[in-house]
């Protein structure tokens, strides 16, 4: 873990354009790690940066 790759929701959210929201149900849904820090939550620089957006709907069922 590399402390300068870590960056606050705030931060994160103006990377990609969203709202802080959007990043802590990221953090919820666990597509993005969290690290707590003086009980303010922070994240990955380059997970944010390298995150792809799932198309919407339900996951395709893999066969067997």
């Amino acid at each position: 873990m590399n402390p300068n790759d870590l960056i606050r929701q705030a931060t994160a959210a103006k990377l990609r354009g969203v709202a802080p929201e959007a990043i802590s149900d990221l953090i919820k849904r666990g597509r993005l790690r969290s690290v707590v820090i003086d009980g303010v939550p922070h994240v990955y620089r380059s997970e944010v940066l390298k995150f792809e957006r799932q198309k919407p709907g339900p996951k395709p069922r893999v066969k067997k």
